[in-house]
């Protein structure tokens, strides 16, 4: 049976997969041209890229390890919500997604941030 620290960790991967779904659904209804393109093959990566490197984090072989990673994916959560941004001005009609995701985007980003800076003190 799993123990209440494995079960945040689950979850947060959980929730890192669920939001990387959300960008490729929405990038599934987006116009495909020469603006949107390259704006959705950027943010489909930087938004797996989260939930990819938050586990590679968690099964980190040290705490250095641990911490350059976590780092890794807060960065990639700030990457994220730029092309989110451009993808609003790009295409307004998906601001109500946008919105959303990039509520959840941010809330990520704080969550590692506090994870970030409980291991580092």
């Amino acid at each position: 049976m799993e123990n209440n620290g494995e079960n945040k960790y689950r979850e947060l991967e959980k929730r890192s997969t669920e939001c990387a779904k959300a960008v490729i659904r929405m990038c599934l209804k987006l116009p495909k041209n020469s603006i949107t393109n390259p704006l959705i093959n950027q943010i489909v990566r930087s938004s797996g890229s989260i939930g990819a490197n938050y586990r590679e984090a968690n099964e980190a072989l040290s705490k250095k390890d641990f911490l350059h990673r976590m780092k890794i994916t807060r960065k990639e959560t700030k990457e994220t919500r730029h092309w989110l941004e451009l993808i609003e001005v790009a295409v307004p009609e998906v601001g109500v997604e946008v919105a959303k995701i990039s509520r959840e985007v941010d809330e990520l980003r704080s969550i590692f941030s506090a994870i970030i800076d409980k291991s580092s003190s």
